[in-house]
């Protein structure tokens, strides 16, 4: 993996975390990964959606080092990944969505493992251990076998013991897989919370609830090629399909409104007009304005938007699974 073109960490700045240019992966006549880019910034919580095969899991086992790319550059926490892979470990953490945890032992064995590994003197070994126990909520467990623990716990212990070592930046792949929606949650407001301590996520998930929660910015990996990019207010303005609906009570009022808006779909038996709309703040005040002028007062204004499922489908050319637009009623 050459790194002639990559710039160096002076370069990128501090406050890019991943920076990868061209990244490409093949296992046999497959192509796993072909050229992609990335710059992440420090802090901040970067989704790579995909469906299953897509090249998510390939692309984290790259830049974490477990594995080498065919071509292309990358930098991880200002270290280039072909020269100084040590480096890049030694400032990474990563959870995968099958569990490190070792059910055989405790939890708290299970974070003084991981504290050996990480050369810290037993002392400071037992110091780190007990805070992120008590910071996961996990001390009344600690003694416990960690083949007890349910599964939102175990995910837990398996981030502790990833942060015993102070990583920067953090590889979640498909990190709540698997858990019930309360121990879902749960883990949102920890990564939220690695997130507010400067500490950079990247995530991996399947869940587009869950990239739309969390994610500062999101990719869609598709046929082994990035094909779309930005915050999820970006990527869902894409998908055309946005409208706002004004539903009224009041006949005449219904009337009034459909002479004067000629262009909006009319339902007469539901007395409801429909105009296009991006759902952006000045378009929404222009018909709120448009509204007030005519002297025409709509019982209901319900804005309804793409949302990421919308997006993920029209993107990669799944259709199969049933998604509703989201509505906000107004």
């Amino acid at each position: 993996m050459p790194s002639s073109v990559m710039p160096t960490s002076k370069e990128s700045g501090s406050t890019t975390a991943v920076s990868a240019l061209g990244l490409r992966k093949s296992y046999g006549d497959k192509t796993v990964l072909d050229g992609i880019d990335l710059r992440i910034p420090t802090g901040s919580v970067f989704a790579l959606l995909g469906p299953n095969g897509a090249g998510k899991t390939t692309a984290v086992k790259i830049l974490s080092t477990l594995i080498g790319a065919d071509d292309g550059q990358a930098q991880v926490a200002g270290h280039d990944l072909a020269t100084d892979p040590q480096a890049v470990r030694a400032a990474i953490g990563v959870t995968g969505q099958f569990s490190a945890v070792d059910g055989l032992i405790t939890g708290e064995e299970n974070m003084l493992l991981m504290a050996d590994l990480h050369h810290l003197s037993r002392s400071e070994g037992r110091r780190v251990a007990a805070e992120l126990l008590e910071r996961f909520d996990l001390t009344q467990a600690a003694k416990k076998p960690a083949s007890t623990y349910s599964g939102g716990m175990k995910r837990r212990l398996d981030i502790a013991m990833t942060l015993v070592g102070s990583p920067r930046i953090i590889f979640l792949d498909e990190p709540t897989t698997g858990l019930d929606p309360r121990a879902r949650h749960n883990m949102w407001q920890i990564i939220r919370e690695l997130v507010s301590g400067g500490t950079t996520v990247f995530l991996t998930t399947q869940y587009l609830d869950e990239a739309d929660e969390l994610a500062d910015r999101i990719a869609v990996l598709n046929e082994a090629r990035i094909v779309a990019e930005g915050t999820p207010e970006e990527l869902k303005r894409l998908i055309p399909g946005g409208h706002v609906r004004l539903r009224f009570t009041d006949p005449a009022a219904y009337r009034s409104a459909a002479s004067a808006l000629g262009e909006a779909a009319h339902d007469d038996d539901a007395l409801t007009l429909q105009l296009p709309s991006d759902g952006s703040q000045r378009e929404l005040r222009s018909i709120l304005d448009w509204l007030d002028a005519a002297g025409v007062e709509a019982d209901e204004l319900t804005l309804h938007t793409p949302d990421l499922d919308d997006v993920f489908f029209a993107l990669t050319g799944d259709t199969d699974q049933p998604h509703q637009p989201k509505e906000s009623a107004r």
